[in-house]
């Protein structure tokens, strides 16, 4: 059971190895170019684990910015974990704590998109193959993340600036977040979040990104509710 399960997490989150790959070496060679260390890019890496947070604070980091505007911006970026993780806790609040947080440090939107389509409606939760499924697909996206940004480090050196890398790990970004857009709620906070971070760009500190995740939220929310009203009104 236990083997079955984990080869079958492994070839459900297979789909988003690419795009992790290109991610974790673009924000390999990112942190060198900002000035780490290949020793600090690799404990990055390592403690952040958040290729998004990192690709965030590398800029803010280089330009200086207070330590505690740094921290918001890469809790802000992640919110989306919050998310996740109430909607995983059904299948996994009966493990032990130090389990759980282990779980919670090596989810990524990968193991999140693999998992729900296949458990969210099976009445029990917390079996031995749904565990086996999901830490199947997240140990091995952390192990891919860790190789795939050891090679960006390495190539940090040698890779020109001139390159535009920023793009190519957007477009790994998009690769994986846009199978979860599935719902019109989703949709709208996707778009709200999209015009408003590109009407922000101005804005110094990459303050437009902080507005644009929680514009993205307010009107994913706003969508929600007027969603569930629409289906009160239609069921009267």
């Amino acid at each position: 059971m236990r083997k079955a399960a984990f080869l079958s997490g492994l070839r459900a989150s297979q789909t988003g190895f690419v795009a992790l790959s290109v991610w974790g070496i673009v924000t390999g060679v990112a942190m060198v170019k900002s000035g780490l260390t290949e020793h600090a890019a690799i404990a990055m890496s390592v403690l952040v684990y958040a290729g998004s947070a990192q690709l965030t604070s590398l800029p803010l980091i280089a330009a200086g910015a207070p330590l505690w505007l740094i921290f918001a911006i890469g809790c802000i970026v992640n919110l989306r974990f919050l998310i996740f993780g109430a909607a995983l806790h059904p299948f996994f609040q009966n493990m032990s704590w130090p389990k759980r947080l282990l779980l919670g440090y090596l989810t990524v939107d990968i193991c999140f998109v693999a998992f729900m389509p296949r458990f969210a409606d099976q009445p029990e939760r917390g079996t031995t193959e749904q565990r086996w499924f999901y830490f199947a697909s997240a140990s091995v996206c952390w192990l891919l993340w860790q190789l795939a940004s050891c090679v960006g480090i390495a190539l940090g050196s040698v890779v020109p600036s001139a390159w535009s890398l920023e793009f190519s790990a957007i477009l790994a970004l998009l690769a994986i977040v846009l199978p979860i857009v599935k719902s019109k709620p989703m949709v709208v906070s996707v778009a709200v979040a999209g015009c408003v971070a590109w009407l922000a760009q101005p804005l110094p500190l990459k303050l437009g990104l902080l507005l644009a995740v929680l514009a993205g939220i307010a009107g994913g929310m706003w969508a929600e509710q007027a969603e569930h009203k629409r289906v009160k009104n239609d069921e009267l």
